[in-house]
């Protein structure tokens, strides 16, 4: 509820400030007093967009600040939640316009943008009027208001939609899978039968190069590895170090242990002597190797250098790329089993979607014929008891929100062709079209503020009174404020104000004041008899306060 209203040196207000009351508020005051310019600067808090330019003359800001009672179960925590702005039992809404154009807001004293505040309006606040496009009027808005006129869940068939999107989206993706996979078919086909072929192994690359060098460069050390081979064989190196241990062996006895240290020395020579001969030999086999096999460990070490270049992978993942390819070329043999079995779960989902939005369209056209028997009730009081209201379901393409199109209708007279509310309705049609609209579709609605700005234009006598009685039933257990020219709407009101327009010097000031009993009685009289109030227009003005 719009607990106050507090404004700064906007258009003609140099300040004001308002106190409103739950139940039905109304505001009055003779044409061009300033009434539109409250809902401007309501607006502005509430950061709808209207006026360019709003700072009065002469300031260098207007500012606006709305403070609303906000209980606990207010659909605005949310939005305060997740701006990360603390929710209290108040809210306080502040935006300043400054003289240059640059226009700032906050929200319980933290910065805000403009979409925050949008966000907040829109649980907050309904502004209803003739040309009014943010509600009633727009039939965009139509099946939603419909929808919550019904209580229907849209829960299922937006989670059906969703499963049926998803399995739509994972069999095109499938399919461009496979088809794509169709495409280099014939490629995969032929790689994984080349590595297979082949059939490298991590590492074999390097094995081989270091023995193809090794083979390479065979020739050119084997002969001096032979001739060592050789020179420490039995005919050489080795046989003369034989001799000389059997010498010295012979002389020991009568070197009385002179040569014991030589021998000893000479034992050890010959063991390392033999550890060499075995190494030299060993060499000499590895070495000794068929030209015809050097001939082929180049073709496969060359056939491996190959096949990496050709897939642009090291040798070493060769192995790795077999098993993708392999990978890929088996989903591609099994795309169609895979694709059936996701066409099915497609149908399947479709199915689904079509029992949740078949439902809903079925619970829409119930609640429609409820709607319009609604409409009809509320119309005769209005003195429009020979218009038709029709709610229009039709066919639309399908959506998260089930295949329905949903249009307000009116016919203003039996026999005449329906029409949109909006095109078909004179002005004071529509107002009372409105009014019976808001009535049928609002019931309680205590969290809300709703504002009709001169709803009851066009009307007045017994349809002004029953316009105002619609207006207080709305208000009941709720929050109204109208703008009006109707002396019958005005009497009804819980709480009045007057705008006036007065010059001070030369500057042109608006103000608004609350009305006492007393004072209520002459403004009523002011609207039923003009500028001259006279008695009788009073006693009209208590008859209609007292009613």
């Amino acid at each position: 509820m719009l607990r106050s209203l507090e404004i700064r040196d906007v258009l003609i207000i140099d300040r004001l400030d308002l106190e409103f009351r739950p139940g039905l508020n109304v505001l009055t005051g003779e044409t061009g007093a300033g009434k539109s310019i409250l809902l401007d600067a309501l607006g502005f808090v509430l950061g709808w967009r209207g006026r360019a330019e709003l700072v009065r003359a002469g300031a260098e800001q207007g500012s606006v600040t709305a403070v609303f009672d906000l209980p606990a179960d207010h659909g605005a925590h949310a939005v305060l939640a997740e701006a990360g702005i603390k929710a209290e039992d108040e809210l306080i809404l502040r935006r300043v316009n400054s003289v240059d154009g640059r226009k700032t807001a906050w929200v319980n004293d933290r910065r805000v943008s403009g979409e925050v505040l949008r966000d907040l309006s829109d649980l907050l606040v309904e502004l209803h009027g003739q040309q009014d496009d943010r509600g009633l009027l727009n039939p965009r808005g139509h099946r939603a208001l419909l929808d919550a006129f019904a209580g229907v869940d849209l829960a299922p068939v937006r989670a059906a939609w969703r499963a049926q999107s998803a399995a739509r989206a994972k069999l095109a993706e499938a399919e461009a899978a496979l088809a794509a996979a169709r495409k280099e078919e014939d490629f995969l086909r032929h790689a994984v039968a080349e590595l297979d072929k082949l059939d490298p192994e991590p590492g074999e690359e390097a094995t081989l190069d270091a023995r193809r060098r090794m083979m390479q460069g065979a020739e050119k050390i084997r002969a001096d590895i032979a001739r060592a081979h050789q020179a420490l064989s039995e005919q050489a190196a080795e046989g003369m170090m034989r001799d000389a241990l059997r010498w010295l062996e012979g002389a020991a006895d009568r070197a009385e242990g002179a040569l014991e240290g030589a021998l000893a020395a000479l034992n050890r020579a010959l063991i390392e002597l033999g550890e060499a001969q075995q190494g030299v030999e060993q060499s000499l086999a590895a070495l000794d190797f068929d030209p015809s096999e050097l001939e082929a460990l180049e073709e496969r070490l060359f056939a491996i250098r190959a096949l990496a270049r050709k897939h642009g992978v090291l040798a070493d993942d060769l192995g790795g790329l077999a098993a993708e390819l392999r990978a890929r070329l088996a989903a591609l043999d099994g795309g169609e089993a895979g694709i059936a079995a996701l066409a099915k779960a497609v149908v399947q989902a479709e199915a689904k979607y079509a029992e949740e939005a078949g439902w809903l369209t079925r619970a829409r056209k119930a609640a429609a014929a409820r709607l319009d028997q609604a409409m009809a009730a509320e119309l005769a009081p209005l003195k429009m008891e020979r218009a038709v209201f029709v709610t229009e379901v039709s066919a639309a393409d399908a959506g998260p929100d089930g295949v329905d199109a949903v249009v307000f209708t009116v016919a203003t007279n039996p026999g005449a062709p329906a029409g949109a509310l909006n095109k078909i309705a004179s002005g004071g049609e529509l107002s009372r079209f409105l009014l019976a609209l808001k009535v049928c579709l609002t019931g309680d609605s205590p969290n809300l503020t709703m504002i009709f700005d001169e709803i009851d234009r066009g009307v007045g006598g017994a349809t002004a009174d029953a316009v105002g009685r619609r207006l207080k039933s709305l208000a009941s257990g709720s929050q109204v404020l109208v703008v009006t020219h109707s002396p019958q709407v005005a009497a009804l009101g819980g709480a009045h104000w007057r705008v006036e327009k007065r010059v001070e010097g030369d500057v042109t000031l608006s103000t608004v004041t609350p009305l006492a009993p007393v004072d209520r009685v002459e403004e009523i009289a002011r609207m039923l008899s003009g500028d001259t109030i006279t008695e009788a227009a009073r006693e009209a003005a208590r008859a209609l306060l007292n009613a």
